[in-house]
C-alpha cells in the first residue's frame, strides 16, 4: 500500500515515557539520524530528577524534544506537533504540551488499569477515549504486544522483549519522517556486540517499527523534510558537554600545553569528565576525586606545575571549591572552573536547568578576589567558549571562571568540524632562564598588562614562595603590609579589568546599534530570544537583540550599546541578576523577565513581554 508524502518546513515531537523506557536513548539516536539527513535541529532532553521513580508515576516521567526543518532552527520549540507517550502518565503530563490537531502515537497497552492507577487517573477512566482527543489525531497502537510477538523465537524473558519497545518507537517515527536506519543499526552493532540475543531483539524491534508504519492501515501519509542550507564543511550532532570536551583538548593541542582535568562527579556536568577520559590519546589526563576540594586543588597542583589544569561541577560542588579558587587566583595561576549549573538552591532540581550562577561566579569568593567570567550561548558554542576561556587563563594567568548549564549541556545541535588553522593561537608567558647566574627572578614582575610570567618549578634560579599568604610586590615573599596588600588587591583585579581591552567589542545579534528596545541575553536564552526577534520582526516590530559572552569584564562597549535604546529588556532563568549588574554598573533602567522553573523561555514568553513594553509606551 503507498502512502501519501507530504513536504513540510519542521516539525517538533516529543517522546515520553518511564526513566526505563530508553526515550533519552531514542531520542539522541533520532537526533543523529537527523543530523545525518542535513537537517538544522535543536533538542531539550527532560530527565525526571530521581533515580529509581516508581514506573508509571508522573515523577517518573522522562521526555525528548526535538525540532529539526529545512531552515535555522534555535529553540526545540515552544510546543510539539507529535506526542509519543509509552503510558497514561506519559500522556498526563505532556498533553498540554501537544498543539491543537497534533499527532499522538500511543502504546495502548501502558493504560492498563495498573498504569492508569499509578498515573493518577480516577477508576474506570480510560483517556485514551476521553472527547478532548478528538482535537488531536490519535494511533493507539498495542506495541508493547507487538513486540512480544515479533520477538518471541529469540527466548527472551518477558522483561527484556519490552525494553524493545523504545526501538519499535524509534523505527516508527523514522518510518514517518524518512529517516534512515543505517548510522542506528551501526549504533546497535556497536552497543551489544557481547550481547547477540540482546542485538537481535533491538535490531528486530526496529524493523518491526518501520515495517508497521508502511504497512499498518491507519497510517496513510509520511512527511519529507529537505535539508536545511549550512555552510559547507564537515558535521556531527554534539551535545554542549561533549563540545566543552573537544574544545578543551583544542586549546590544549594548539597551546602545546598538556591537559589535566580533575572533578568529582556530578549532574549535569558528569558527562565533561566522561567524554575526555576517551580521549587519552590526547595526553588528556583525567582525574576523579574523592571531593570537589581535592579535585580543584589537584587541578591547581597540575597549573603549577605546568599543565592546563581544569575542574568542573555544579552550583553545590562550586561551592566547595570557593575558597580554592581564591588561592589559584591569588597565586594567580591559569585555572579553568567550569559550572554547568541547575536549579538550585543546595540540592535543588538537579536535573533541571537554571542560570542563577552568576552571582556566585562574580562575588561567591572571600576577600576581594575578581575572576574573569565567561558563558556559552549554544551546545556548538560550547566549543568556541571554552576555548576563548583557555585562551584567556593561559595568556592573562588567571582563573577563569566558564558558564554553561543543564540546558546546553544535554541538548544537540549540528556542529561544524572547526579547522585548527582558523582556531585563535594561545602563546603561553613562561619564565625564561636567567642570562646572568646574578640576575634575580621576580615572580610578581609584570608586564604592561599586568601579567606575570609562568615559572615552573624545578627550573635553577626560579625559586620562589608558594601558598595563599598576600605576596609582596614583587618578589613574592609573605607579606602582611598594608600598603602592599592593599597595591596588590588592585593590581590583581586591574588585571582582570585589563582583559576588557583584549576582547571583541559587543556586537549585535541582529537589528540596527539604536533603537526603541534591545533584548539583551546570556548563555542559554539565546536561541529562544533570536528566534522570538526573527519573528516579532517579521510581523513589523522593530527591535533589537544582543547576547553577552564576556559577563567580566565586560565588554569596553557595552555602556556604550546600551545607551542607545529606550528599553533594554533582559530574560533570564533566575531573578534578575544580569540586570541588577546592568542597572548597577551603567544606571540604566533594565527591565528583568524571570523564570525560575527549571525549564528554558519559550518563544511566546519573550515575545508577550516585547509587546506588553512597547503596547505601554502607545499609552
Amino acid at each position: 500500500m503507498s502512502k501519501e508524502i507530504t513536504e513540510i518546513n519542521d516539525v517538533v515531537i516529543r517522546f515520553a515515557g518511564d526513566s526505563g523506557d530508553g526515550i533519552q536513548l531514542i531520542g539522541n539516536e533520532f537526533s543523529l539520524v537527523t543530523a545525518l539527513m542535513q537537517n538544522d535541529l535543536a533538542t531539550f532532553p527532560d530527565f525526571p530528577a530521581e533515580i529509581r521513580a516508581p514506573a508509571g508515576t508522573l515523577p517518573g516521567v522522562s521526555g525528548y524534544q526535538i525540532r529539526f526543518g529545512s531552515h535555522e532552527i534555535h529553540t526545540p520549540g515552544d510546543s510539539c506537533d507529535v506526542l509519543v507517550v509509552m503510558n497514561a502518565a506519559a500522556l498526563k503530563k505532556n498533553l498540554g504540551n501537544l498543539k491543537n490537531g497534533g499527532i499522538i502515537i500511543a502504546n495502548e497497552d501502558g493504560f492498563d488499569v495498573k498504569n492508569l492507577r499509578l498515573a493518577g487517573y480516577p477508576d474506570h477512566t480510560q483517556p485514551l477515549e476521553d472527547p478532548e482527543l478528538q482535537a488531536f489525531k490519535l494511533y493507539k497502537i498495542p506495541i508493547t504486544k507487538l513486540i512480544r510477538e515479533g520477538l518471541k523465537s529469540l527466548g527472551l524473558g518477558t522483561k527484556e522483549q519490552d525494553r524493545s519497545k523504545n526501538m519499535f518507537v524509534l523505527g516508527l517515527i523514522c518510518w514517518m519522517y524518512e529517516r534512515s536506519l543505517d548510522s542506528i543499526h551501526d549504533f546497535i552493532e556497536k552497543k551489544f556486540a557481547k550481547t547477540p540475543e540482546i542485538h537481535d531483539a533491538n535490531t528486530r524491534a526496529l524493523r518491526i517499527g518501520y515495517n508497521y508504519g508502511e504497512t499498518a492501515e491507519i497510517f496513510t501519509s509520511r512527511f519529507e523534510i529537505k535539508p536545511a542550507p549550512m555552510k559547507p564543511g564537515t558535521y556531527r550532532g554534539i551535545t554542549g558537554n561533549q563540545a566543552i570536551a573537544y574544545g578543551l583538548v583544542a586549546a590544549s593541542v594548539k597551546s602545546g600545553i598538556p591537559l589535566f582535568y580533575g572533578s568529582y562527579p556530578i549532574t549535569p556536568a558528569s558527562d565533561i569528565l566522561h567524554e575526555l577520559a576517551k580521549l587519552k590519546n590526547f595526553d588528556v589526563i583525567t582525574f576523579q576525586a574523592e571531593d570537589e576540594i581535592a579535585a580543584i586543588s589537584a587541578s591547581i597542583g597540575a597549573s603549577y606545575g605546568g599543565s592546563m589544569g581544569i575542574t568542573a561541577s555544579s552550583g553545590p560542588g562550586i561551592d566547595l571549591k570557593s575558597e580554592a579558587m581564591g588561592l589559584a587566583m591569588m597565586l594567580e595561576l591559569p585555572l579553568l572552573v567550569i559550572d554547568v549549573q541547575r536549579a538550585g538552591p543546595s540540592t535543588g532540581m538537579p536535573t533541571k536547568m537554571e542560570q542563577a550562577d552568576l552571582l556566585l561566579a562574580l562575588f561567591g569568593r572571600h576577600g576581594e578576589a575578581p575572576l574573569p567570567v565567561i558563558a556559552a550561548k549554544s551546545p556548538s558554542d560550547c566549543f568556541d567558549t571554552i576555548y576563548e576561556a583557555a585562551r584567556i587563563a593561559i595568556v592573562w594567568m588567571t582563573p577563569v571562571i566558564f558558564l554553561s548549564d543543564g540546558y546546553l549541556a544535554n541538548s544537540t545541535e549540528p556542529w561544524r568540524f572547526p579547522v585548527s588553522e582558523n582556531l585563535d593561537p594561545i602563546h603561553a608567558k613562561f619564565a625564561t632562564p636567567l642570562k646572568d647566574a646574578e640576575d634575580k627572578f621576580y615572580p610578581y614582575q609584570r608586564d604592561e598588562n599586568l601579567v606575570r610570567k609562568w615559572a615552573l618549578p624545578g627550573i635553577p634560579g626560579f625559586e620562589n614562595r608558594i601558598g595563599g599568604i598576600e605576596k609582596e610586590d614583587p618578589t613574592g615573599n609573605i607579606s602582611y603590609d598594608p600598603i602592599n596588600h592593599e597595591k596588590m588587591v588592585y593590581t590583581r583585579a586591574q588585571k582582570v579589568a585589563n582583559i576588557a581591552n583584549n576582547i571583541p567589542s559587543q556586537a549585535m545579534d541582529s537589528g540596527s546599534e539604536r533603537g526603541k528596545i534591545l533584548v539583551l541575553g546570556w548563555g542559554s536564552t539565546y536561541g529562544t530570544i533570536k528566534t522570538a526577534c526573527d519573528e516579532l520582526r517579521s510581523d513589523g516590530i522593530e527591535l533589537s537583540h544582543a547576547q553577552i559572552r564576556y559577563l567580566n569584564p565586560f565588554p569596553a562597549n557595552l555602556g556604550e550599546l546600551l545607551m542607545g535604546f529606550d528599553h533594554i529588556l533582559i530574560p533570564e532563568n533566575n531573578t534578575g541578576q544580569l540586570a541588577m549588574l546592568i542597572r548597577s554598573k551603567y544606571l540604566i533602567n533594565a527591565i528583568s523577565l524571570n523564570k525560575i522553573q527549571g525549564l528554558p523561555f519559550t518563544v511566546s514568553e519573550i515575545k508577550e513581554k516585547v509587546k506588553t513594553i512597547l503596547n505601554a509606551d502607545k499609552k
